[in-house]
């Protein structure tokens, strides 16, 4: 075993004794663990994949859970426990790629701010508060409702407001790196800047990103079913929770299990990344306060 493989090996022992010491954290990993495997398996959990389409089933419609449909069936026949696992991709898919278009922006904008300094920090970390000032769920509705609805669109509405988050966190890690003495040394061989930012700043501000896009996670996926649930994000047929809430509000409350059962998805997927989160805070001892 290399040197370097050692290591990673050390760390995450290191990261698994300290998380599994908290009960909170463990039941927040199991419940993103199920919300995982949920999603990647859903073609062959499902018990009727075939009612993620546009198929109809009249004469089965509004049927309670029962043994043959665990959770119901909607107001079209379709069974709901079907719909939630592949809604649960659709979730994962739009956490994931927000999250990724975010911290594409922002760590390397942080980066220049915090490295560089002068008018480059200025213009960009005003840059940034001008956007931080401005609440993340409205700033998605404003640019979804200008766009047209679909998935596509909503994960770009609400990366468009993400990205100051992390733009913000790693300048302010950045502004306390910069100094350390390896970086000195980096910077008195001739490292150029780029350099020392991707070569040495990055891997010590890994941590608090981890943390920080753990527990946005959950937020984001809230926020895309916000989206979904006033008809701005996923569109009907797709079985994306927040539609499948605004489904079913309209026949509450005689058929509550059409949207009881995606609010309890949403709100279990959320919960698990939240705990998951304050775990991973509390083993990395992450102080995200600062810069929130």
């Amino acid at each position: 075993m290399n040197p370097g493989t050692a290591a990673f090996a050390d760390e995450f022992r290191r990261v698994w004794y300290r998380l599994k010491r908290s009960s909170t954290s463990l039941l927040g990993l199991g419940l993103v663990f199920m919300v995982i495997v949920t999603a990647v398996f859903a073609p062959w959990m499902a018990p009727y994949p075939e009612d993620v389409g546009r198929g109809v089933k009249f004469w089965q419609a509004h049927q309670p859970p029962s043994s043959e449909h665990p959770f119901g069936t909607d107001h079209i026949g379709r069974d709901i426990l079907s719909r939630l696992m592949f809604g649960a991709r659709i979730s994962l898919m739009l956490g994931f790629v927000v999250l990724g278009i975010a911290i594409a922006i922002g760590v390397p904008l942080g980066l220049v701010a915090g490295l560089w300094g002068g008018w480059v920090n200025t213009v960009i970390m005003r840059l940034t508060d001008i956007f931080l000032a401005i609440p993340p769920t409205l700033l998605a509705l404003a640019v979804a409702s200008a766009l047209s609805y679909n998935l596509t669109n909503a994960m770009f509405a609400i990366a468009f407001g993400w990205w100051p988050w992390f733009t913000r966190l790693v300048q302010g890690e950045v502004l306390k790196v910069k100094e350390e003495v390896f970086v000195e040394a980096s910077r008195s061989l001739g490292a150029s800047k780029w350099r020392i930012a991707f070569k040495e700043v990055l891997p010590n501000v890994l941590s608090p990103l981890i943390v920080k896009a753990t527990l946005d996670m959950g937020f984001v996926i809230l926020i895309g079913a916000s989206l979904s649930f006033l008809g701005l994000g996923a569109q009907p047929p797709t079985p994306a929770w927040g539609t499948m809430i605004a489904e079913g509000r309209l026949y509450l409350p005689d058929s509550w299990w059409i949207a009881t059962f995606p609010g309890l998805a949403i709100f279990i997927t959320v919960l698990g990344f939240n705990l998951l989160g304050d775990g991973l805070r509390d083993v990395f001892d992450v102080d995200l306060d600062r810069w929130n």
